[in-house]
């Protein structure tokens, strides 16, 4: 691995590779913050909406990589990493020693390595840096980063416009491991919310009642997921999702095959996980996680 250092003390312009839901978020508050912003999506309407919002528009991964010393990556998974960093029109050819590319998503230690090592022979540093926190969240997150500590001191101006922290927690790969850990918790907070509400009806309490007298208690189980996800269902707010169902299979499949791979297959994350693929199979992949409700509601339903 070539030695890194920074281009500068001072990093001029950031750029963003991925301007989705996340991106966006991101987006928003390093142009509030001063910083000059390329940023370029495959997409030609998501390209079209940074624009509007204030960056200057890339036609490529290589053109932002030319432009900028810090480069953020917020991708669906990684193929689309492969494609920026080692496609046609990708980064690679562009990167140079004292750049630092960071990636956002939520992907495998494995591809991240990879990523790495061939990021790294060009100078430039790589950090996996996934977020955990809502889009509604946005400068509360925790990035929890694998990489060079010092690349990560350099970058954080950067990273601290929309986290409350961003911290060092391993070498590669180390912050998509913790993320997938925290998704697979998510999973299963998520499935027993969904299930208990199922069965309130059930059992004589209304899920309302249920719902209002535990979510404004100070009893142990109380979360900020039981209560976002608690108040989907009340409300049926299953179509507005903070997070989709097929989402949520996607970084829990991740998750086991990282934990399986590690010889620890997890027992309790796997059998969630084919309730969260019932419910995709029945047409709710694109709705919010909370329409895991409906899969347990139509469960207990057939036993009347």
């Amino acid at each position: 691995m070539t030695s890194w250092t920074a281009l500068s003390d001072k990093i001029e312009k950031v750029g963003l590779i991925g301007c989705g839901r996340m991106g966006c978020c991101m987006l928003e508050v390093m142009l509030q913050a001063g910083y000059k912003v390329v940023a370029c999506d495959a997409f030609p309407a998501a390209a079209e909406r940074a624009g509007k919002m204030g960056a200057q528009v890339a036609a490529d991964p290589a053109g932002v990589a030319r432009e900028a010393s810090v480069i953020i990556m917020s991708l669906p998974g990684p193929a689309q990493l492969d494609e920026v960093i080692f496609g046609k029109g990708g980064m690679l050819p562009e990167l140079h020693a004292g750049q630092v590319v960071i990636d956002t998503s939520t992907v495998d230690p494995d591809t991240t390595r990879r990523n790495a090592e061939g990021v790294e022979k060009t100078g430039a540093a790589y950090l996996d840096c996934p977020i955990l926190g809502r889009p509604s969240a946005t400068g509360k997150w925790m990035l929890p980063t694998g990489g060079d500590p010092a690349a990560l001191e350099y970058a954080k101006p950067v990273l601290l416009t929309f986290a409350a922290n961003a911290v060092h927690v391993g070498g590669h790969g180390a912050g998509n491991a913790l993320k997938l850990l925290n998704q697979m918790m998510f999973s299963c907070i998520n499935a027993i919310s969904s299930e208990v509400m199922a069965i309130c009806d059930h059992v004589g309490i209304d899920k309302k009642v249920f719902y209002d007298t535990v979510a404004s208690s100070s009893a142990a189980t109380v979360s900020g997921l039981f209560r976002e996800v608690g108040k989907c269902i009340v409300n049926e707010a299953f179509e507005t999702p903070a997070f989709t169902v097929d989402l949520l299979i996607k970084d829990t499949r991740l998750a086991l095959q990282m934990a399986k791979q590690a010889n620890a297959p997890s027992l309790i994350a796997g059998t969630v996980q084919m309730y969260n693929e019932l419910a995709s199979a029945d047409g709710l992949g694109m709705q919010d996680t909370s329409a895991l409700y409906k899969v347990f509601e139509r469960h207990y339903d057939s036993f009347q």
